[in-house]
């Protein structure tokens, strides 16, 4: 069932809607008066407490979803095992669920699909980089997101993909926090008292805030947006990223080794294509760091070297 989006607002399933992402997504698009139903597995969490039509669930239970999922105007597919080193601990995993389970989307569900796919696409390349620029993946995770895209380009008649840069910061107050993410990370460290040690630090990375995530899925929705987007705020080098924290937290004590860091990514991207609708990230840097510093110094997270926060180290302990 595909309702005229003109005519009403539309109703929309975020698969993957309790992670990192998804939880302040789920909470803008209810604050907007959307229809929001979460269909989850809850792989990092043992509950679920927003207000919100919750359907548990396995995106690979093709029977469960297939029930559902025509009855929505808009998915909004989040749902994937993230990160290098998680994939390449579990390359089988990975590939059901960031690649087998995306193709039976496209091929199975009538509506518009919103899909979020990675900047590590591009692997190393020096330019900068559009959305046209030459792919060169170098992880199993970047591979599986790449050949995803292109059955959802393939299949789907109406789609909106981001490419999203290194996320940030803080999302809303329930989903778990990453420390796996490069900023998430330095920062819990600094706010600890540890040592910054910064490898090469040449490396570019493109930078977003999780909550622009939200903000730019909710800009596409309103102005009828379709088409593949990289989606970031600003370009930095990793040591760029450490002299940031240590303005920030005057304190902080940092270290650069020319030794090459074994992540060989190193890529600039711009995001013009998807700005040129008017979309405008709304927390930089600087908020982002302030915002995890505080959290860790007001000791609301009781141990933030806990495997629960790094999706590659959580799942070696979890899946077998």
């Amino acid at each position: 069932m595909v309702l005229n989006l003109y005519m009403q607002k539309p109703k929309i399933l975020i698969c993957g809607g309790a992670g990192y992402v998804g939880g302040y997504l789920t909470d803008l698009l209810m604050a907007k008066g959307y229809n929001v139903a979460v269909y989850d597995n809850l792989m990092y969490e043992d509950r679920y407490l927003k207000n919100t039509n919750f359907i548990y669930g396995d995106i690979r239970n093709k029977e469960k979803l297939g029930r559902i999922i025509n009855d929505f105007d808009i998915v909004i597919w989040l749902a994937a095992i993230v990160g290098d080193d998680a994939c390449a601990l579990h390359p089988l995993l990975a590939k059901e669920i960031n690649l087998s389970a995306v193709q039976w989307l496209a091929s199975n569900y009538k509506g518009k699909i919103i899909y979020t796919s990675t900047c590590s696409v591009y692997g190393q390349n020096n330019n900068l980089l559009d959305e046209s620029s030459e792919v060169n993946t170098l992880s199993h995770y970047a591979l599986t997101k790449l050949k995803a895209e292109k059955e959802i380009t393939k299949r789907s008649k109406d789609y909106l993909i981001f490419r999203l840069g290194t996320l940030f910061g803080i999302g809303d107050d329930h989903a778990r926090l990453r420390f796996d993410l490069a900023v998430n990370l330095l920062t819990q460290r600094a706010a600890s008292g540890e040592l910054l040690t910064v490898f090469g630090g040449e490396q570019w990375r493109p930078l977003l805030h999780v909550r622009d995530v939200a903000d730019a899925v909710l800009f596409g929705i309103e102005n009828n947006i379709s088409g593949l987007f990289n989606l970031s705020d600003k370009n930095y080098r990793v040591r760029d990223i450490a002299d940031e924290i240590k303005r920030v937290i005057p304190h902080t004590r940092v270290e650069y080794d020319n030794v090459t860091f074994e992540d060989l990514r190193n890529y600039r991207v711009s995001a013009a294509k998807f700005m040129s609708f008017g979309w405008q990230p709304k927390y930089n840097l600087e908020y982002g760091v302030r915002e995890v510093y505080r959290l860790i110094t007001d000791g609301r997270i009781r141990d933030p070297g806990s495997p629960l926060y790094s999706n590659g180290q959580y799942l070696k302990k979890k899946v077998s």
